[in-house]
């Protein structure tokens, strides 16, 4: 497995495009200034020993030197020790959902940056186990496969958002059984679905997904985010969703619906407000669920592969010196294919 210990670097490589933007931008000069100068023909028998492809050849190495030069100051390893290591944790798969209702700002700063900060602060208590994420509105999908990179966890989780899926709506049942089908096929090893809502599900089916989760050995937990006073729903221009008789959306928390998932689902139901009281319950609830050993894969060593990119970067510039700009007058009278008289 290769990898860039300074990946920063790489960035640099967007000088290869640019530099060929402008050699093409000086060659069309060039060759404006040289049809002013007189007929291109004429000019061409004036200038025997000017090859037309050398410059060119030249050019393209000198940026192949330079893209393999910045991809060797970006430190190439690749992986030397693969292992397999066990590891006694669960698995947790996140359904979030990103419908329109879930930016309303009866929990600070907005519905769905809470839970964004709830799920964030849960994998930084998380060592040896996996976690997945689900999105759901109108429609369901996996953002993110089950995993134990919490990096990658967290990267992704900062790009959810309701734009996500086009298909508006809550379709909670749906998330469930996405969920389901994401764990991996381990034994012995507990395994939790955490739908973050504000329960307004408009497709039903969601507690038979729950009940069918239970025979599976997973429990479902309801995160129910939001007051069921409700508010309304902002559209990011300072004003706020309206129906179609004009009236402002007002988006409430259905309590009584997240309860009914959690008992079908053998979990719990926890209100999520602006405490951290879902935090601290979440946390216990997820503590009491079943280890079990869970294999990851390990890259422990990597060896540096800096030194084959440099003596790469060597021959590519030892070959643009020995190409010389103008025809070789030795060669120049040799044709590879001869033309027919």
């Amino acid at each position: 497995m290769l990898r860039f210990e300074d990946p920063i670097y790489l960035w640099l490589l967007w000088l290869i495009p640019l530099l060929a933007l402008v050699r093409l931008f000086v060659w069309r000069r060039r060759k404006g200034k040289l049809k002013k100068f007189g007929d291109p023909a004429l000019v061409k028998d004036l200038m025997p020993d000017v090859s037309k492809y050398r410059p060119a050849v030249k050019f393209w190495l000198l940026n192949a030197a330079l893209a393999v030069l910045i991809i060797m100051l970006a430190r190439p390893q690749m992986g030397a020790k693969i292992s397999h290591e066990k590891r006694n944790g669960i698995e947790a798969i996140i359904c979030m959902d990103i419908s329109n209702s879930m930016l309303a700002q009866d929990v600070a700063p907005s519905r769905l940056d809470k839970s964004k900060m709830l799920v964030e602060n849960m994998v930084d208590h998380f060592t040896n186990d996996k976690i997945g994420l689900v999105v759901f509105a109108g429609d369901a999908f996996i953002q993110l496969p089950i995993t134990s990179d919490y990096v990658s966890a967290k990267m992704f989780l900062q790009n959810i958002d309701p734009s996500l899926i086009q298909t508006q709506g809550t379709d909670i049942g749906r998330a469930i059984t996405v969920a389901m089908h994401s764990f991996t096929k381990q034994d012995k090893v507990g395994r939790a679905i955490i739908v973050i809502t504000d329960g307004e599900d408009h497709e039903g089916g969601a507690e038979e997904a729950a009940a069918a989760a239970k025979k599976q050995g997973i429990n479902v937990f309801i995160l129910g985010v939001g007051s069921p006073k409700g508010a309304p729903i902002p559209l990011g221009d300072g004003n706020y969703m309206k129906d179609a008789s004009g009236q402002t959306v007002m988006s409430a928390l259905n309590e009584q619906m997240c309860r009914e998932i959690a008992k079908a689902g053998s979990g719990t139901y926890i209100h999520v407000d602006n405490t951290s009281d879902a935090q601290e319950q979440l946390n216990d609830q997820i503590t009491k669920l079943q280890k079990g050993d869970t294999d990851s894969v390990i890259y422990s060593e990597y060896n540096e592969q800096f030194q084959a990119f440099a003596v790469l970067a060597l021959l590519i510039l030892i070959v643009e010196v020995c190409i010389l700009e103008a025809k070789n007058p030795k060669l120049k009278n040799v044709r590879l294919f001869k033309r027919k008289k």
